[in-house]
């Protein structure tokens, strides 16, 4: 499988990368670790994770996906296989968020040990955090660096201007920079991306790993009307894709996929792999089969006629 360099970093990883927010949520450990183990098999090596996964699941404090992760590198010994990107940032409690040194440098300890592992190949910063200086931030990654604790730092979730103030603190203090950023993109979801954003990145040569990929999972085509939200605990969050726009890209994914012979999901994330400027989109899976989506995705090209119709039927 081809590979692909993370921006300016020495990472280079498969166009697809795997989200880890459903484990210890929707995917139990046993689930969880089939999942991975298929992911794996397939010749894709990145997973995308969280030290606030999952938080927001009645009984969880986080912590729960890294924890199952660690167990699974721990079990298969396949650390130097596989990049692990993780964030610091989310709320984990009382006092517990944002990103000031002291913070991630008392947070990245509880990420690493949860992991099993003594260095993190990716740390993100989850939130932009305005109580605190970007120079603050960058000068806790730099001491993380030189201690072997992380490798490379970047960003989730930050916008042209916030990206650009982060890299001018960078330049201006000899910090590392945000070498990766980790926006909201998919083919209903891209006016954040498409533009100025985009277009900072690829002059600034920074990698991009997009999030929400699928929508929620609106693009999976399991959501069709308001009688399937019930199908999910994230079904919910699709009710605002249900629209005249939505239901149009929803019929070119499905007019694509049937020229493949492959699912809608698959040509989903096979639109963000062919995308200028973005290095893999993350999604996750909670079953064999949506693993089976996620790793044709990485592989299947896209006429021009297609993506010619899935730009169409998306456009904002």
């Amino acid at each position: 499988m081809q590979k692909r360099r993370l921006g300016r970093t020495d990472l280079s990883i498969a166009p697809v990368v795997l989200g880890g927010n459903v484990f210890g949520w929707t995917a139990d450990k046993k689930t969880s670790f089939a999942l991975l183990d298929r992911f794996a098999a397939a010749g894709l090596d990145a997973i995308d994770t969280a030290d606030s996964y999952s938080t927001w699941a009645p009984g969880n404090q986080g912590g729960e996906s890294e924890t199952i992760i660690g167990e699974w590198m721990k079990a298969r010994g396949n650390r130097r296989a596989i990049t692990v990107i993780t964030k610091v940032g989310s709320p984990m409690g009382p006092g517990k968020k944002g990103l000031s040194a002291r913070y991630i440098e008392e947070e990245v300890e509880a990420s690493l040990k949860r992991l099993r592992i003594e260095t993190i190949d990716l740390y993100l910063s989850h939130w932009p955090d305005a109580a605190t200086p970007y120079e603050e931030t960058l000068g806790a990654y730099q001491r993380l660096i030189a201690k072997g604790k992380i490798r490379w730092c970047g960003a989730s979730n930050l916008n042209a201007g916030q990206l650009a103030a982060a890299l001018q603190a960078a330049k201006a203090k000899g910090l590392p920079r945000y070498e990766v950023l980790e926006p909201e993109y998919n083919l209903y979801d891209r006016a954040a991306f498409d533009g100025p954003l985009s277009d900072l990145c690829l002059a600034q040569e920074i990698g991009v790993v997009s999030y929400y990929s699928l929508a929620k999972g609106f693009l999976s085509g399991k959501y069709r009307g308001e009688a399937d939200l019930g199908q999910s605990p994230r079904g919910g969050g699709v009710k605002a894709y249900l629209n005249p726009r939505g239901f149009r890209i929803l019929a070119a994914l499905d007019e694509v996929a049937a020229r493949h012979g492959v699912k809608p999901a698959t040509i989903a994330l096979a639109w963000i792999v062919a995308r200028r400027g973005v290095t893999a989109p993350i999604a996750s899976a909670t079953s064999l089969a949506q693993v089976e989506s996620l790793v044709r995705a990485a592989t299947l090209e896209l006429s021009a006629e297609d993506v010619a119709a899935l730009d169409l039927a998306s456009a904002p």
